[in-house]
């Protein structure tokens, strides 16, 4: 905490000179907060007296305060020479340490003068801004305390009073001791009753701790018990974020318009800053981009190159998947200012974006050295490690039809990271199926190795190899597998992937027992907008060791309803058509064509917090077209809940439920169940 402005003049002025009518308007100056009128006033009356003691304190005062630090110490250090025994020089001296942030010189400083005098309020007050500068929180708090016990109530004793107990609280916040900071901070409540630095500590504190009701409870108690109109507007800025933070961006926006329409010239400059940065960044969650980027182009007109601006333009851009633009901003901000929050952990993300990761753990790790312990830094670096971290993908599931096929496999993946940019992939698969009709049974096991590899920034190649073997009625064998993919995005808000798969046909015993190899040739196309609607397309041929082949494409139109959870609804359509019909084997069409309507909604579990759950259902319905039979009635319904542990370990339960043709090879009705673990077990390969 700054103490120029804490301890009192009062000890300045004692002896007879001080009361003289000359030096009135020099003491005013002071008094007033007018340091360069006094330092000039002083200057003069030196010029004429250059012994007088008191003239040359006022002289040093008036200097320090003016941002001369240095040299109002060494004007101390003088008087110190020429009056070692005097008091109120020695007072004056010990503030110099503070203004040049000296502080353990000053308080090795003020423990003397603590000795020397154990009932001076200005050395009580001056000991303990000391040490809560040197962040000794409770020393700080007791010689406070004594200071108030010579001068109860003394305004300047008890706003340092209030400073120890916010500063002891961020030194709490700061090293995650959630708890702790929470009981200092409601102490302070109780000492400054509905105090505005309080009230927004301690609701910053709640967001912090993911408390978002508890911060609504705070912000509401200073909207409501302050006539401030600036602390009003700072508390309808506070509980727009935390509407926000809540996924209510409707009502973010609405309580972020109250406080942007109550801009006045009486509000204070700071205030209004963050007003227009919060409004701006609402109608940005609202996806309101033009009105956005109207009022950002504004204030860059009459603000240019303004960190504050460029911060906005570059959060614009984020969501607007312009992450080259919105990186261009970010380094103009470091060029500004190195030290920048928005800037370093803002790069950060933004390199993430662009799949360059190393980069993006090195700025994340360089506004730590800045931010120490900072929990969105902290966290960032956190979720890039797991993602760089070996894990065990573990899933066992039991399927049935109508066809009175049943069928029990266990999947299991692993991937070992060597680097940001190389992976070593493996799988183990294990399946048994029967027919409870013919008895027919079949059992298979494939075992499948590979790496991924980041060629570019927007391009990854996958590749595994592998082998299975089965063992059915009347045939046993080894096949070789195959899985090459390349993941493009090629442009903003687009992916492309491209690939060849080598499989079996292992859905039942009938079919394993034929040894049906199927060589995919495959491409997935995906396009979002910035308007909410999304185009999924994708196109499989596939050719097959029984001199049939197979064309399908299926297409997704859809839109996006919600973020948080997700929720969208759409539209499918599918068409697949076989070279040749062998129905009594398994289902190939000569044409195939299915639509239906869909719901999706989700929350993601990468993005799930520990300890919270996770879900996903889809529900579908519509029609199918079997050649040229008649249209029949199609359902699906897919569901999965799961809980989140830790950051390193979730698992769900799942299950399908389907009518449609296609979703099998043996018929029309489809059931499956299962579990799932997933297991983070590594060590990240990002970073030391």
């Amino acid at each position: 905490m700054n103490t120029k402005y804490i301890l009192f003049f009062s000890f300045l002025f004692i002896g007879v000179f001080c009361f003289s009518q000359n030096m009135k308007e020099g003491f005013t100056y002071l008094e007033t907060g007018k340091y360069q009128q006094a330092e000039n006033f002083f200057k003069t009356v030196l010029q004429e007296y250059p012994k007088n003691k008191t003239a040359r304190l006022c002289y040093g005062r008036a200097v320090g305060l003016n941002g001369n630090s240095a040299a109002a110490k060494k004007i101390f250090t003088d008087l110190l020479q020429d009056y070692a025994s005097d008091f109120e020089v020695k007072l004056n001296y010990g503030e110099s340490l503070l203004w040049n942030n000296e502080f353990n010189l000053a308080k090795a400083y003020y423990q003397k003068l603590v000795k020397e005098n154990t009932k001076s309020f200005p050395t009580l007050l001056g000991f303990a801004n000391t040490l809560s500068n040197l962040k000794e929180y409770n020393e700080a708090l007791i010689y406070v305390n004594k200071a108030l016990e010579v001068s109860p109530g003394n305004p300047n004793a008890l706003t340092s009073k209030k400073y120890i107990y916010l500063g002891n609280a961020y030194q709490k916040q700061q090293a995650q001791q959630y708890a702790e900071a929470e009981k200092l901070l409601q102490e302070c409540l109780s000492l400054f009753a509905n105090d505005k630095d309080v009230l927004l500590n301690l609701a910053n504190l709640y967001l912090i701790m993911n408390e978002f009701d508890k911060a609504k409870m705070t912000y509401t108690s200073l909207l409501t018990n302050t006539k401030d109109v600036s602390d009003k507007v700072s508390a309808l800025n506070g509980l727009a974020l935390v509407e926000h933070l809540k996924g209510k961006e409707k009502l973010a926006l609405k309580t972020s318009q109250l406080a942007y329409d109550s801009l006045a010239k009486n509000i204070d400059v700071a205030v209004i800053q963050q007003t227009k940065e919060r409004y701006i960044q609402a109608l940005i969650w609202n996806k309101e981009y033009a009105k956005a980027k109207r009022l950002i182009d504004e204030i860059i007109t009459k603000e240019p190159n303004e960190n504050w601006v460029l911060a906005l333009r570059a959060t614009l851009n984020v969501y607007k998947s312009n992450f080259k633009k919105s990186l261009a901003d970010y380094n103009q901000i470091l060029v500004n200012d190195s030290t920048s929050f928005d800037g370093n952990l803002g790069k950060a993300n933004v390199l993430k974006a662009l799949g360059s990761y190393d980069e993006a753990f090195a700025a994340a790790e360089k506004t730590l050295t800045f931010y120490n312990n900072q929990k969105d830094a902290t966290n960032f670096i956190k979720e890039l490690n797991t993602k760089f971290s070996a894990f065990y993908d573990g899933k066992a599931s039991y399927t049935f039809d109508n066809g009175d096929n049943e069928a029990f496999s266990i999947q299991n993946t692993v991937e070992f990271p060597f680097s940001t940019r190389l992976k070593l992939l493996g799988n183990y698969n294990y399946r048994t199926t029967n027919n409870t009709v013919t008895n027919n049974k079949a059992t298979s096991h494939a075992l499948s190795a590979g790496l991924a590899y980041q060629l570019l920034p927007n391009m990854i190649f996958k590749g595994t190899l592998g082998v299975t073997s089965a063992k059915a009625e009347t045939n046993d064998f080894t096949q070789l597998l195959a899985d090459l993919s390349l993941n493009i995005k090629p442009f903003k808000l687009q992916t492309l992937d491209i690939g060849y798969k080598r499989e079996i046909q292992s859905f039942n015993a009938d079919l394993l027992d034929r040894e049906i190899v199927q060589n995919n040739f495959y491409a997935n196309y995906n396009v979002s907008t910035n308007f909410n609607l999304g185009w999924f397309t994708q196109y499989y041929y596939t050719s097959q060791n029984d001199n049939n082949s197979r064309h399908l494409l299926f297409t997704s139109l859809y839109y996006n309803i919600l973020s948080k959870p997700s929720l969208k609804v759409g539209l499918n359509y599918q068409y697949i058509t076989f070279d040749k019909q062998v129905p009594t084997i398994y289902f190939s069409p000569s044409t195939f064509n299915a639509g239906e309507v869909f719901l999706n909604l989700i929350k993601d579990e990468n993005i799930t917090k520990p300890k919270e759950w996770f879900y996903e259902l889809t529900a579908a319905t519509g029609l199918q077209y079997i050649e040229d039979q008649d249209s029949q009635s199609t359902y699906r319904f897919q569901g999965k809940l799961g809980y989140k542990f830790s950051d390193k370990c979730l698992a769900n339960v799942f299950g399908t439920r389907s009518n449609i043709a296609s979703a099998t090879a043996a018929g029309f009705t489809f059931t499956e169940i299962g579990v799932r673990l997933k297991w983070v077990f590594g060590k990240s390969r990002l970073g030391k």
